[in-house]
């Protein structure tokens, strides 16, 4: 990874729909070796891929939740079937395991309270090992998708 390759991936963070030839502009590289080191990024995984951000707000999911898990149980198993569980709901659009207490954060976006209240009494609350889930409600976005920096 040089100072190159840190100006694709920034380029490319900015605004991934950029051509190749528009790419090779931006980081004073022509075409054919901008191209394979674009190509190199993707193959390595350092490029995970591409996609559109879309405003939570315009396509009605006005309301999100941070929540807080605490595991009754932390055995391999229990901890496996919970995140492929958390895994399949769509809703989290955002789940990390923590070290210490609380064991997760998930980020769960919905349209209102009451589809959240519904998600979290119908399919949070059954997920398997939770000891217990502690919510906070986001007032505001500060920071969202930020590229990383270079």
């Amino acid at each position: 990874m040089d100072s190159v390759d840190r100006k694709i991936l920034a380029a490319l963070q900015e605004d991934g729909r950029l051509t190749v030839t528009e790419l090779a502009t931006r980081v004073g590289l022509s075409v054919s070796p901008c191209h394979r080191r674009l190509r190199e990024l993707e193959r390595s995984g350092t490029i995970r891929g591409y996609r559109a951000l879309v405003d939570p707000d315009a396509v009605g999911l006005k309301f999100q939740a941070l929540v807080f898990v605490t595991m009754r149980q932390e055995d391999r198993e229990t901890l496996l079937g919970f995140e492929e569980a958390v895994a399949g709901i769509p809703n989290v659009v955002q789940a990390q395991r923590l070290f210490g207490d609380p064991d997760y954060l998930l980020r769960i976006v919905t349209a209102d309270l009451g589809a959240y209240q519904r998600l979290e009494d119908d399919t949070l609350a059954a997920l398997p090992g939770i000891q217990r889930l502690n919510s906070t409600l986001v007032m505001k976005q500060i920071v969202d998708d930020r590229p990383l920096p270079a």
